[in-house]
């Protein structure tokens, strides 16, 4: 099963995720933002504040498959 096991905020609405498999890949989340479930994370002021459990999530109930990072995120 694909995790994430290690983030790191890159500025802008860029994280640098560890996945399960050891490999680390670059996502630019910008994309999701237009989704409702997203809108309050264009505040960076917000998006910053994630958590990590297996995946990346925050306060406001939104979070993100490992999949869609590991799909969508470029070589780091």
């Amino acid at each position: 099963m694909l995790r994430v096991t290690d983030v790191e905020y890159m500025g802008g609405y860029n994280l640098l995720c560890t996945f399960s498999t050891g490999e680390k890949k670059t996502v630019d989340l910008t994309p999701l933002l237009k989704y409702p479930a997203f809108e309050e994370l264009k505040d960076e002021k917000m998006f910053i504040q994630f958590g990590l459990d297996g995946t990346i999530f925050w306060a406001n109930g939104a979070d993100i498959a490992p999949e869609y990072l590991y799909e969508n995120g470029i070589a780091a």
